[in-house]
């Protein structure tokens, strides 16, 4: 009798286990929470699942997994504003920003973005959500996103998805299917994105105008990744690194001692200030600048970067980041620097080489996001799979051609009033630097005539600025009074 327990035992767990691993196309789960912001009780629902992608025939091509935050002690719900939030990569999933920054929950992490144990979230003092509701939108191959194969089994083609125009598209449709599901077409709505994110609704913003006819309050770019500047290459794309490296050269007081005793935010206007007026001009001249200019170009990079003068000279004036990585601290102590957030320190197998082994702060990240966002998803949330969440998913080959998405915003913003932008960087980001966040935001309307609708903001931390305690409350602060400032409060859009 025990035996044949045991057999009906081993082929009932059989058949459970052997099922298809698949995404549910179309599913939902709800449920209530209560958390305080800024000391005051906020009630919500949660709500999280899957909604499908549709190809021009109707027919299910992907599905993307998604987790939407709806404050209920409000009366009038359709006046409250929407966030719909992205991360980047591209390949990344929406679990940065959802569990980090805007979100109701955060990260059991120091005050300065390093990872302790137990791991697991926490109440987000700050989050937005007393102001905002959020949706986190994961595109496909990110967290449970995946494509989803015909009735013969084939699946997509790929480049439906994997390239920036076909993924600003696709995400446009899915996000007017959302808001009409949710009855949100009378809210005010904003869209967030982080990194490759800041291409991402730079086109959103023109593409849900005139192919959704979706009008947006606002657009906001947090450490934004801009490729009209790696594609182009040059003489702007390698000088407006080093505003950045002069701010991680104070941070790691590597810097000459008469810059080193000045607080940063004295130093970066004189660095800033040198890569416009003095170095963009200088390295447009390549081989043919003069000797006595390339001397006192370097001196003068040396100074502002921590990096020794020759180095500057044998790579003719044009440092690659990543040399920069590790070199800065390399007769010091020996360690690198991280790419995304160069306050955290890595160590190398030989202090030699023009590179670091890995990115410092990546593998920190991946240290405490990725055992968290599976613990809430399946246990506070209830979305229970035998998926793998996808921190980074495969989205290769990406097609980056034919980005019109700087001059898309311009578009948008022309032909909407309304429409205003906020840009969020961190002063220790590698990766996508401050200054070059800031040199976009300037390059969006060359006439200038809207400049008064950006509003650009800076943070003493990296990449995902959020991380350190104290910028998590400023920079979520700042993102509340943008969206006060956006709103229209019953004036017009028009021009006057």
């Amino acid at each position: 009798m025990k035996l044949y327990f045991i057999l009906l035992t081993f082929i009932f767990s059989s058949i459970v286990y052997s099922q298809d691993l698949k995404l549910p196309v179309d599913t939902l789960i709800t449920s209530s929470h209560t958390t305080k912001i800024k000391n005051a009780t906020v009630d919500y629902l949660a709500s999280t699942g899957t909604q499908p992608v549709w190809d021009s025939k109707g027919k299910v091509i992907a599905s993307l997994y998604y987790t939407y935050y709806k404050r209920t002690d409000v009366k009038k719900t359709t006046e409250r504003p929407l966030v719909i939030s992205f991360n980047g990569g591209p390949g990344s999933a929406s679990v940065w920003m959802h569990i980090a920054y805007t979100g109701p929950k955060i990260l059991k992490i120091d005050s300065e973005g390093f990872p302790v144990q137990p791991y697991g979230v926490k109440d987000n003092p700050y989050s937005i959500l007393d102001v905002a509701d959020i949706v986190f939108v994961n595109p496909v191959n990110t967290g449970y996103s995946r494509m989803i194969a015909d009735s013969n089994g084939k699946m997509p083609d790929k480049s439906t998805f994997f390239g920036i125009n076909a993924d600003i598209k696709y995400l446009a449709g899915w996000i007017n299917t959302f808001v009409s599901r949710n009855n949100l077409w009378e809210s005010p709505k904003y869209i967030i994105g982080e990194s490759y994110g800041g291409t991402r609704v730079m086109g959103l913003a023109l593409e849900l105008q005139e192919r959704q006819w979706m009008y947006l309050n606002g657009v906001i770019m947090v450490s934004p990744a801009d490729y009209k500047v790696y594609s182009t290459g040059g003489a702007v794309s390698s000088a407006i690194n080093l505003p950045y490296f002069t701010a991680a050269a104070w941070y790691h007081k590597a810097l000459d001692a008469k810059l080193q005793e000045k607080d940063l935010l004295e130093i970066l206007p004189e660095s800033e200030n040198f890569t416009i007026n003095t170095l963009i001009p200088a390295l447009a001249k390549g081989g043919f600048i003069s000797n006595d200019e390339k001397q006192m170009i370097a001196e003068k990079m040396s100074y502002y970067s921590g990096l020794s003068k020759k180095s500057i000279l044998q790579h003719n004036l044009d440092i690659p980041t990543q040399f920069f990585w590790k070199d800065l601290l390399r007769d010091k102590s020996g360690y690198t620097i991280g790419r995304l957030d160069s306050r955290y320190l890595g160590l190398d197998k030989t202090e030699a080489g023009s590179r670091p082994d890995s990115n410092a702060e990546l593998d920190s990240w991946e240290h405490s996001f990725t055992p968290a966002i599976n613990h809430y998803l399946r246990n506070d949330l209830g979305f229970k799979t035998d998926l793998k969440y996808n921190l980074f998913g495969t989205v290769r080959p990406w097609d980056n051609r034919n980005d019109t998405t700087r001059d898309d915003l311009r578009q948008a913003m022309a032909q909407n009033p309304y429409l205003k932008v906020l840009v969020q960087s961190g002063y220790y980001d590698g990766a996508t630097t401050y200054f070059q966040a800031k040199y976009t935001m300037w390059h969006v309307d060359p006439s200038g005539k809207m400049k008064d609708r950006f509003t650009y903001k800076g943070y003493r931390s990296g990449h995902m600025m959020y991380l350190r305690s104290e910028d998590l409350e400023s920079s979520n602060e700042d993102l509340r009074v943008f969206i006060k400032n956006s709103l229209s409060n019953g004036k017009s859009a028009k021009y006057e």
